[in-house]
């Protein structure tokens, strides 16, 4: 492929290429292609004007991207760009990249101490319990609209489970559930009102630590509250922020995208129509195709090295190409369909930092999706596939709006899944 791909954002660009156009690029797959082409497994980028990063796309340079923290660390204080005062301070970018007193920015030994509470307090979710909740969730949800025979599948449905599942176990008052999906969708959307959504976002879960710091739970809040590894109020919040900020966001986008795929892919179709895989295979699927973070923000070098044939300098920062490293030749077959429960993808990236919530967040989009393929009958897409068109992020590919249709009935979806 000697030229850019129709569709690739190449076309536009003179120097390096948006990471924003990438991710909203018409063929993510080939866009990547004609990058590795041109630059091997390690691309330049463009974060924001005048603000370049490095995209890793390929499998081994993102193993060693994400497990050698004495070479490439999560910290963002070492950004030279930062530093340097090339970034401003208000940056869009801001929310995403800056730095955070809490697991995400840490590495080593500090990591380490932040992630137990995390770890532990996962661990003591009641599965059973959690079950239910997301069930009545869904089905709350499909009885609001199901009289209509049409609905939107994210704002209507895929936005809303996960962070009223996240609040149920969280302790999270669900009045403040609309605000927090306003401030999410902001912070993620990295564009002028990040940082805003940012403080009301933190501003709501600063509540709910005060709160259970006053009275004590049996929920996630409480138990980040109580835990001896965290040693300040700020990290207790930010602890919160982790979980609920990446679980709300990801997971919705996950939902949405393998409803989509359910919808419009005859090897996906629900078994109830006699399509050949399920619910299970479609999210395995979509963590390999289309997950949850297309790039994931970020490692940040700390000496000069080399990564994929480039020259990495001291305070360059690099970009998980987690859709782009699932693509890489030398580790999958262009065009091949991945195997059947093969769940050795980077969906949920890898290392140190990759994602502690990977069994409670396959719980919750289960049921989501099976709630909604069996509580609405006759569901079909409202639109062509074409038209469903993803929010623009530099870091996701969240659809924005899921259109179907459906016959109306009053019945409600089985709380005993086919799985």
């Amino acid at each position: 492929m000697t030229t850019p791909p129709p569709g690739c954002p190449a076309h536009m660009a003179a120097g390096p290429v948006p990471l924003s156009a990438i991710t909203a690029s018409a063929s993510l797959p080939d866009t990547y292609r004609w990058l590795r082409e041109k630059s091997g497994p390690v691309a330049r980028v463009e974060l924001e004007p005048g603000v370049n990063a490095w995209l890793v796309m390929g499998h081994a340079e993102l193993l060693e991207l994400t497990r050698n923290e004495r070479v490439f660390s999560r910290d963002s204080r070492n950004w030279g760009d930062y530093r340097n005062g090339v970034v401003s301070p208000h940056s869009g970018l801001g929310p995403m990249m800056f730095y955070r007193d809490n697991v995400t920015g840490a590495d080593g030994m500090e990591h380490r101490r932040l992630r137990r509470p995390l770890d532990d307090a996962l661990a003591a979710v009641d599965q059973r319990q959690m079950r239910r909740a997301v069930e009545r969730t869904c089905q709350d949800l499909i009885t609001a609209f199901r009289h209509r025979g049409h609905a939107d599948l994210v704002s209507e449905y895929a936005r809303i489970i996960p962070l009223l599942a996240l609040a149920h176990a969280s302790g999270l008052n669900p009045e403040e559930g609309h605000n927090l999906l306003e401030a999410l969708a902001a912070l993620f959307g990295s564009a002028q009102d990040s940082q805003e959504g940012n403080r009301r976002f933190e501003e709501i879960l600063a509540r709910l630590i005060r709160a259970r710091q006053a009275n004590s739970a049996q929920d996630l809040a409480s138990s980040l509250v109580q835990h001896t590894d965290l040693r300040s109020d700020d990290e207790k919040l930010q602890s919160l922020v982790v979980l609920i900020s990446a679980g709300q966001q990801t997971l919705s986008a996950w939902i949405s995208r393998a409803l989509y795929l359910m919808l419009t892919d005859s090897r996906f179709e629900n078994r109830l129509r006699g399509g050949r895989l399920g619910v299970d295979e479609a999210l395995d699927e979509v963590l390999w195709r289309d997950p949850p973070m297309t790039h994931m923000p970020a490692r940040y070098a700390l000496i000069d090295t080399h990564l994929g044939n480039q020259a990495i300098t001291r305070g360059d920062a690099l970009i998980l190409g987690l859709a782009a490293t699932n693509t890489d030749p030398r580790i999958h077959i262009d065009g091949a369909e991945p195997e059947i429960g093969n769940r050795s993808h980077v969906g949920f990236s890898t290392g140190p930092h990759q994602c502690p919530a990977r069994t409670p967040a396959r719980l919750i989009a289960r049921i989501a999706i099976e709630q909604a393929l069996y509580g609405l009958p006759r569901i079909a897409l409202a639109v062509p596939a074409q038209d469903v068109v993803a929010e623009p992020s530099p870091w996701t590919r969240h659809l924005a709006s899921l259109p179907v249709t459906f016959t109306t009935t009053t019945s409600t979806a089985p709380s005993s899944s086919i799985r």
